[in-house]
């Protein structure tokens, strides 16, 4: 772990400023979860209803839930971030998805503390 450490703090890893990259690190971590879906159908099918999950994903980012979304690259499925109160929850939020709810893709949820962040991060901790 030292090692990575000292990878981060290196005098060549320095923003723009001059300040370091990942200088800014939580006292308290806040939890999070990386959502990665994976289409069960094919893009066509999954076309059909990207209208009706982008819908749902503008709702959960209204609410504070969502942080980031995206799709994969290749267009395999896709990725979110977003703050939740557990696990559970961040699947139990996910099952209303219209991909879900017809079959286009599954959800897998990582969860993880937020131990660094960069500048400016801090406005998505509680």
């Amino acid at each position: 772990m030292l090692h990575f450490f000292n990878y981060l703090t290196h005098p060549d890893r320095v923003g723009a400023d001059g300040s370091q990259l990942f200088s800014n690190f939580a006292s308290n971590p806040e939890t999070m979860f990386a959502v990665h879906s994976v289409y069960l159908k094919p893009l066509e099918e999954v076309d059909k209803y990207l209208e009706a999950h982008r819908a749902f994903l503008k709702t959960l980012y209204a609410q504070g839930i969502t942080i980031c979304s995206g799709p994969q690259v290749p267009r395999t499925g896709g990725f979110i971030l977003m703050k939740a109160a557990s696990k559970d929850e961040a699947l139990g939020i996910m099952k209303n998805d219209p991909y879900v709810i017809n079959g286009i893709a599954r959800y897998s949820v990582i969860e993880f503390d937020v131990r660094s962040f960069a500048e400016g991060f801090e406005q998505f901790l509680d």
